[in-house]
């Protein structure tokens, strides 16, 4: 995935996209942070924390441009949809709502899980098996609801 930021910044450069390039530096710059966070605790950063990282920086670029459209900031706005367009092209697709069911019912079934205390298991393992294609908010609030 890194090779995959490297050129696409690359190609960003060579075809004078300004934004798209300062969106990849910018996913690039929290990689490394993430990168020395990492290195403190004696762990490497693998491609699930990576994508853990695209879709926090998703997020958060979402709850930035609901706050701009509400203050009627339209430029700073734009900047933040651009964004996150940016870093969704590396992001896998994510999953429908009726996958999002399956992979809820494979995990619960697969962890054997039988109560609302079992909801950590369940989420782990959605986590582990759908890192960077499912809202993993909503997943747990399904999770909930089927359990609970």
């Amino acid at each position: 995935m890194r090779e995959k930021f490297t050129s696409e910044l690359k190609a960003a450069m060579k075809a004078g996209d300004r934004a798209r390039v300062d969106a990849i530096r910018m996913i690039t710059a929290a990689l490394k942070d993430k990168d020395i966070e990492a290195r403190g605790a004696g762990r490497q950063v693998g491609e699930d924390d990576i994508l853990a990282l695209l879709q926090k920086m998703v997020k958060s670029r979402r709850e930035s441009l609901e706050i701009y459209e509400k203050a009627g900031r339209a430029d700073l706005a734009d900047k933040e949809a651009g964004e996150i367009v940016v870093i969704e092209s590396f992001l896998p697709s994510p999953l429908g709502e009726a996958e999002v069911e399956a992979a809820i019912e494979a995990a619960i079934a697969s962890t054997g899980a039988a109560s609302i205390r079992d909801m950590g298991k369940v989420v782990a393992a959605l986590k582990g098996a759908y890192a960077g294609r499912m809202d993993f908010g909503k997943a747990s609030a399904k999770v909930k609801a089927r359990l609970g």
